[in-house]
C-alpha cells in the first residue's frame, strides 16, 4: 500500500472508532393542566328556567326580590315567611358575587324591584377570594343596579358562619365589615345581621341551624334569617 493510501485508512478507521453515540432527544415535560376559574355563565339552564317562568307568569313590579346563592335558592318557605308580601325567590346556583353581577340585567333589573335582599360572599369567600374583592363586587352591583333601580332598598344579609367553613371565618368577619361600611353611607342600603345570632354562647355556629353538610340552613336557621329580616322587609 503506498503511504498516501494507508494515511487515509487510518483516518478512516479513526474517524470510525470515535462516532460519536446518538444522544437521546430531551422529552419536555407534559404541561400541567391549568386551573381555570368556573365558567361566569356555569348557571345559564337556571337563569333561563327563570325566563321561561316570567314569561308564562310575569311577576308583577315592584315587589320584593330575594336573590343571591343557594342560602337563598333552598329558602322554600320565603312566601309563608313572609305572608302578604310580594316576594319573589331568584336565588341560583352557588352562585358568587362576580355571577350575581354577570346576571343583574336579566334576574335584577327587569323586575323593577322596590327592595332588593342579596345573600353573596359566603361562596366567594370559600372559594379563596378576598374579603376586600367581595366588597369591591358588591360596589359593582351597586354601580350595575342603581341606574335602573334609583330608589330600591338594597338589603345586604350578612355572610353566615358555616360549621363546614370555620376555617374561613376571619375572612367572613372582615367580608362583613367591609360591606357593612359601604352600606353605612347609603341611606337605601341595610345590612342585615344574622351573623351574630347564628353563634352560639360559645361563640360557635349553633349546630341546630345547619343540615348534614354542615352549610345549608334547617328550618330553625331559617326562621332566625325570618326575625332578622321582619322588621326591614316591607
Amino acid at each position: 500500500m503506498r503511504p498516501n493510501h494507508l494515511v487515509i485508512a487510518l483516518a478512516v478507521l479513526t474517524a470510525c472508532s470515535h462516532r460519536a453515540t446518538p444522544q437521546a432527544v430531551p422529552v419536555a415535560a407534559p404541561a400541567r393542566a391549568s386551573v381555570s376559574a368556573p365558567a361566569i355563565d356555569r348557571f345559564e339552564s337556571e337563569i333561563a328556567r327563570f325566563e321561561a317562568s316570567d314569561r308564562v307568569v310575569p311577576p308583577v313590579p315592584g315587589g320584593i326580590l330575594f336573590t343571591g346563592s343557594s342560602s337563598i335558592r333552598l329558602w322554600k318557605s320565603l312566601e309563608t315567611d313572609f305572608p302578604g308580601l310580594p316576594v319573589l325567590n331568584r336565588g341560583f346556583g352557588g352562585s358568587t358575587m362576580p355571577e350575581m353581577n354577570h346576571y343583574v340585567p336579566r334576574i335584577v333589573l327587569p323586575y323593577r324591584p322596590r327592595m332588593i335582599v342579596l345573600y353573596e360572599g359566603d361562596n366567594d369567600i370559600a372559594a379563596g377570594r378576598t374579603p376586600q374583592q367581595v366588597a369591591d363586587d358588591y360596589r359593582t352591583f351597586l354601580r350595575l343596579v342603581r341606574p335602573s333601580l334609583p330608589a330600591a332598598r338594597i338589603v345586604f344579609i350578612a355572610i353566615k358562619p358555616s360549621p363546614s367553613r370555620w376555617a374561613k371565618i376571619d375572612q367572613v368577619r372582615e367580608a362583613n365589615r367591609l360591606v357593612r361600611e359601604i352600606v353605612a353611607t347609603d341611606s337605601l342600603q341595610t345590612f342585615a345581621d344574622v351573623f351574630t345570632p347564628t353563634l352560639g354562647a360559645d361563640g360557635r355556629p349553633r349546630a341546630e341551624m345547619f343540615v348534614g353538610d354542615s352549610l345549608h340552613m334547617t328550618p330553625a336557621g331559617y326562621a332566625v334569617w325570618r326575625r332578622v329580616l321582619a322588621p326591614i322587609v316591607r
